[in-house]
């Protein structure tokens, strides 16, 4: 554990000095988010947070690399140096949209480009345990297994840009998910189920860390936003956890009972707020015969603000969301009791009863209604 607070500690760091650092060196590469029809800021402010945080990342991972803890995990694999170069691909991509606008298409190739650098280094899952059926998994392909990586990278990577619209939300999410990720993956490795080398438990810290350092200078009101090349590094941090925490492990215990025996399904529950909202989005486009890549305001937090929230409250509303799923996959991952999850669904419907019924009243404007963000306008690439 010790290793663990050492790296997260020197991510967290790095990535709030570099975020510092970025607020004056943004404007000077012109990497500056004009306020528009569809954001919600009301004032030019700089995108390239992303960059302190890939920053945070790579310093993280090179701490990591000399400690004694992870010594068998660099020595032996070559997934750390395959996370590395991939994080560069996707972060190189995300920053040039950030400074000079790049197409949906070219984003989607360097995505598509990280995630093949992922499976070529072995970051992939190995097994798939089908839902419903405990006895059931299937082995897969290199080539299957590198397709769902790709599309891992992708859908987490768009679901992250496509969430990041109200200041500190994306980074807020994140921290809630990666905190939660960490603790399942602990709750594998202690059971015997993933290998004491499995890259996921270090990627989650790593991961929670530069969102803890950059969420101090990302909260409203925002100084400086992640930008594209923030938003697809944390997607890709996440798909990386995801799939070699959820697919390595063929094997069934008791905590998994309540998601139908399939450890992939408890990342999709925990990360359950950006894969909705992504999934929403694309659904009520096609429907409206209108490009996936074309941005709107009918995302999750506009929505709320309609409802009379200010962006804020908003962005904590989400917030709460992330840690009441995350908390309904984790408790009967530790407590094998179903009936733990009945309070949590009386806390489920309390928020659901408050953002419905307790907006902020419009004619009492509160620090909620301060200058807000959207730094990537809810395209999803």
């Amino acid at each position: 554990m010790t290793g663990y607070l050492i790296v997260g500690a020197v991510g967290v760091i790095v990535t709030l000095l570099s975020t510092l650092a970025m607020c004056r060196i943004s404007p000077r590469l012109g990497a500056i988010a004009m306020p528009g029809p569809r954001s919600v800021h009301d004032y030019p402010t700089p995108t390239l947070g992303g960059a302190a945080m890939f920053l945070g990342f790579c310093a993280a991972m090179a701490t990591a690399s000399q400690l004694d803890q992870f010594s068998e995990m660099f020595s032996s694999s070559s997934e750390p140096i395959g996370l590395i170069l991939a994080a560069g691909i996707i972060f190189a991509f995300g920053a040039m949209d950030d400074i000079r606008e790049v197409s949906p298409p070219a984003k989607i190739a360097g995505q598509v480009l990280a995630g093949s650098v992922l499976s070529l280094f072995g970051v992939t899952m190995l097994y798939f345990r089908v839902p419903f059926v405990s006895y059931e998994y299937l082995v897969l392909s290199p080539d299957m297994a590198a397709l769902i990586t790709v599309l891992a990278v992708v859908i987490l990577a768009n679901a992250m840009n496509l969430i990041d619209g109200l200041d500190g939300l994306a980074s807020g999410i994140t921290i809630i998910a990666g905190v939660a990720l960490f603790l399942y993956s602990d709750r594998l490795l202690k059971a015997g189920l993933l290998d004491g080398t499995n890259i996921a438990p270090l990627v989650a810290v790593i991961t929670v860390s530069i969102c803890v350092g950059f969420l101090p200078l990302n909260f409203s009101p925002a100084r400086i936003f992640m930008g594209d090349a923030g938003a697809m590094l944390l997607g890709l941090l996440l798909a990386v956890t995801t799939i070699t925490m959820g697919g390595r492990t063929a094997d069934q215990f008791s905590g998994q009972t309540y998601f139908f025996f399939a450890p992939l399904l408890i990342p999709v529950v925990i990360l359950a707020v950006p894969l909705f909202d992504t999934v929403f989005s694309i659904v009520r486009r096609l429907v409206n015969r209108r490009s996936v890549s074309e941005a709107d305001r009918e995302h999750l937090h506009h929505r709320l603000m309609r409802l009379g929230h200010g962006p804020r409250r908003s962005v904590v509303i989400l917030w709460l969301w992330t840690a009441l799923a995350s908390a309904a996959a984790l408790i009967p991952t530790y407590t094998n009791r179903g009936g733990a999850l009945v309070p949590l669904a009386l806390v489920a419907l309390a928020l659901l009863l408050f953002t419905y019924f307790h907006p902020s009243r419009p004619d009492k404007p509160s620090a909620d209604d301060a200058v807000e963000k959207s730094g990537n306008q809810g395209a999803p690439v």
